[in-house]
């Protein structure tokens, strides 16, 4: 059964909206084009993630009071990261200035097209920055070595108290989870008083809520 059979027996149930998440990139598109209803997009392999962007925006707007001028710095596995593409262009859009830091297997060429500035020192990248996005590593998404070791990894691109002092006083620090704990960050900053994770676990509730209610309401 193909793709779009699935989606039109699902259809035939009378269904207002699809939430889909698949492992292609561009699916979500290709059934917005195909059907007569709302499709949200769930995360399409290594593309987007559009909700997830939205409430990590929505958490940042809440604790900072606002998105414009703010210094961002997303770090980690940029290349496989859907979070990643969704979150620099939503953070560009309004007004924020990002940055992207890993090793350079891991980041896409040309990315700098999309706004951001590249880095790869973990220490040139958080200095000054009032955001700090911790990324995990996607290893389900790539298809050869990227890494000599995971040890190496967190020699250079693993925060820590001493990294996180580079940054601004009052930096937050997110992950979109779920958090590999000793290799993106360790417990102490996870769990810390800097930490917002569970928070953007809180804010997706409602965000989602609020993305379901705008698209279905006037059904």
């Amino acid at each position: 059964e193909t793709l779009l059979d699935t989606a039109r027996n699902i259809l035939a149930m009378k269904v207002d909206c699809f939430v889909l998440r698949h492992s292609t990139p561009g699916t979500p598109h290709l059934l917005a084009k195909k059907l007569p209803v709302s499709i949200i997009n769930a995360g399409d392999g290594a593309h987007e993630h559009p909700t997830q962007a939205l409430l990590d925006l929505y958490t940042i707007r809440e604790k900072k009071g606002k998105i414009e001028g703010l210094k961002i710095a997303i770090v980690g596995d940029i290349a496989h990261s859907r979070v990643a593409r969704s979150n620099i262009w939503g953070m560009c859009k309004l007004g924020a200035k990002v940055r992207v830091c890993g090793p350079p297997t891991l980041i896409p060429p040309l990315i700098e097209k999309m706004g951001v500035e590249v880095f790869y020192s973990l220490e040139d990248a958080l200095t000054g920055v009032d955001i700090i996005m911790m990324l995990r590593i996607q290893k389900e998404r790539q298809n050869k070595g990227f890494l000599p070791s995971n040890s190496e990894y967190i020699d250079f691109f693993s925060l820590n108290e001493d990294k996180l002092n580079l940054a601004q006083p009052d930096v937050l620090v997110m992950h979109p989870g779920p958090v590999n704990r000793g290799i993106e960050l360790p417990a102490r900053i996870a769990d810390g008083e800097k930490s917002i994770i569970l928070d953007q676990v809180t804010n997706g509730v409602a965000v989602r809520m609020a993305v379901l209610y705008l698209l279905l309401a006037k059904r």
